[in-house]
């Protein structure tokens, strides 16, 4: 065996995108740290700029994180106590966290087996009065269906909130997740399709009213300094970070078309494991994450024996928010959820992984069910 092959594997690489873009991202850096301003400012203003023309919207506010995002969207469109907000179960906690810290309650809905996301036949047996919004997630990459999520929220009156932390530059029917709905929400976490040195977000809107409101939210809840209006926060974008994503931004297509040709690898190499379901690739899907489904074996006994082999991956996520500690009592509704978090298992992906490695990975993932 060569020692390359020997070498592990890790879940993520962000290495080769950092050396490809090593002197525009210095050049960003050093273009920050001689202006002497480092919250706000023009490289925000700039990104924001950017950001929004990627995107195909108005609007583009920066932000502290992707939770930030959330928390501040749903304010914007004056989601608070007493109200009800449909999301899924099957994602990170920031999305029912979200919720719940602007004094809403999240309403959790069934996924799709096929596509992970929120299962749009669910969504209207869970209206109520007290309901608002629906809050879909695109997880993995994958739009949610927006088509059926629009078509409900109109009927009834809601409010649309996509939450994009995995979708950055995902496409539905041609448009860009995070644009569809009233508002979208995106997290730059270093992990993600685009993604910064640290914390970072942003808040996507065609709505004027939102996009003010969400920018007085994001500075303590004014629109000049020391006339505060709200009770906001402090979640400013650092002119560093957006100084940094706008180096990245430009690469972002070409990143998500490697990460999709990597997906079509491996939906070639593990086609013809037993037991083991691969995701689609449909049109719009970014693979933030590629996350097959084990059924005919132990997930965790499966991941311990591609760790001991050298290949990272994680499981996103063992455990559903509606099984959180949190939320005890709101538990049992969503028996798919339950059922894919024992299932799922992401394995290594990005826009630069060698065939090599994917080849090594699929070998020792048959090797694990063996």
């Amino acid at each position: 065996m060569s020692p390359t092959a020997t070498r592990n594997i890790p879940i993520l690489d962000l290495t080769p995108e950092i050396e490809a873009l090593w002197d525009e991202l210095n050049a960003a850096f050093q273009r920050v740290m001689r202006s002497g301003q480092f919250i706000g400012g023009p490289e925000v203003e700039a990104f924001e700029r950017e950001a929004a023309a990627y995107l195909g919207v108005e609007h583009a506010i920066g932000v502290n994180s992707g939770t930030d995002a959330l928390v501040i969207a749903l304010r914007a469109l004056g989601i608070g106590p007493g109200d009800e907000v449909i999301t899924t179960p099957f994602s990170f906690f920031a999305t029912a966290e979200s919720i719940s810290n602007v004094g809403a309650e999240p309403v959790f809905v069934d996924i799709d087996e096929r596509t992970f996301n929120i299962d749009p036949t669910k969504i209207e047996a869970a209206i109520t009065p007290r309901t608002k919004a629906i809050l879909p997630v695109h997880l993995y990459g994958r739009p949610a269906d927006m088509d059926a999520i629009a078509a409900i929220a109109e009927r009834h009156g809601l409010k649309v909130i996509e939450d994009c932390a995995q979708s950055f530059g995902a496409t539905w029917r041609g448009r860009k997740t995070g644009t569809i709905g009233d508002a979208g929400a995106y997290s730059f976490f270093p992990s993600k399709n685009l993604g910064a040195f640290g914390d970072a977000g942003l808040i996507a809107t065609n709505d004027g009213d939102i996009a003010q409101r969400a920018r007085m939210l994001r500075a303590h809840g004014s629109k000049r300094k020391y006339h505060n209006e709200l009770l906001g926060y402090n979640s400013r974008l650092d002119a560093l970070q957006a100084a940094l994503l706008r180096a990245k931004l430009p690469h972002v297509d070409a990143w998500n078309e490697g990460r999709r040709v990597a997906a079509k690898r491996y939906g070639e190499l593990i086609a013809d494991v037993p037991g083991v379901t691969t995701p689609e690739i449909v049109d719009g899907h970014v693979f933030h994450q590629y996350t097959i489904r084990i059924q005919d074996a132990d997930r965790d006994t499966v991941q311990r024996r591609l760790t001991e082999a050298g290949i990272g991956t994680m499981v996103y996520y063992p455990v559903p928010q509606d099984r959180l500690p949190v939320y005890r009592g709101k538990e049992g509704r969503c028996p798919i959820s339950d059922t894919l978090a024992r299932q799922v298992l992401s394995l290594p992906i990005g826009p630069t992984i060698p065939p090599e490695h994917q080849e090594r990975v699929a070998e020792e993932l048959r090797r694990s069910l063996a």
